[in-house]
């Protein structure tokens, strides 16, 4: 075969690509499964460890209540399963901190059916910046258990939903930002989610 200088230039700018950001190979599991090292909870809504899931519940308050990661956590992929035992009205944030029961971030929505689960929203801020196409919502299976990866790169967040991409979005706000990731209770009262498998793999460049 005859050299092709070419197609040379290309692999290499092609594998040069393929290594620029690339999930390093220690997975943190984020939850133990025994109790909630490494968390901070914000708020009077229940947070706690049953048959070795994580369990948010409603409490008598029944306002917005917080589970935080300790760590902050910048380039990542975070995988998870959440089920919807009662209204499930919840979400998964990235890049956030919280101050009492307010939240300074950005949420990957997780909602009863029809109310965007996937999609994007900026607490105190913008509001939504993505929700999913509406054909995509029959991905969610309310009170079953469910996958979800949510990728962060820079300013780009991807999210899936048992397989099926739901949305993509850059955000030069959301590139600047810093924080924990936060499992949310919303107010109103009435909901009790739970969680497992909770892992984040840290993304570098190389």
């Amino acid at each position: 075969m005859r050299f092709n200088p070419k197609y040379s230039i290309f692999a290499i700018v092609l594998s040069l690509f393929s290594v620029a950001c690339v999930p390093k190979s220690n997975t943190i599991d984020l939850f133990n499964g025994e109790n909630l090292d490494g968390w901070v909870n914000h708020g009077e809504e229940k947070w706690y460890v049953e048959d070795g899931l994580l369990v948010c519940e409603s409490g008598p308050a029944a306002q917005y209540g917080y589970l935080s990661t300790v760590d902050f956590y910048d380039d990542f992929e975070l995988t998870l399963d959440f089920k919807q035992d009662a209204n499930g009205n919840s979400g998964v944030f990235i890049r956030s901190t919280v101050e009492g029961t307010k939240v300074s971030g950005w949420q990957v929505e997780v909602a009863p059916p029809g109310d965007n689960t996937g999609g994007i929203y900026e607490s105190y801020g913008r509001g939504w910046l993505i929700q999913p196409d509406k054909e995509k919502d029959k991905a969610l299976k309310m009170g079953e258990w469910n996958s979800m990866k949510i990728r962060v790169v820079g300013s780009e967040v991807t999210t899936w939903l048992n397989g099926t991409q739901m949305v993509n979005l850059v955000d030069e706000k959301i590139g600047a930002g810093k924080g924990a990731i936060a499992l949310q209770i919303h107010d109103g009262g009435g909901i009790k989610v739970s969680w497992r498998n909770i892992k984040l793999t840290p993304i570098v460049s190389e």
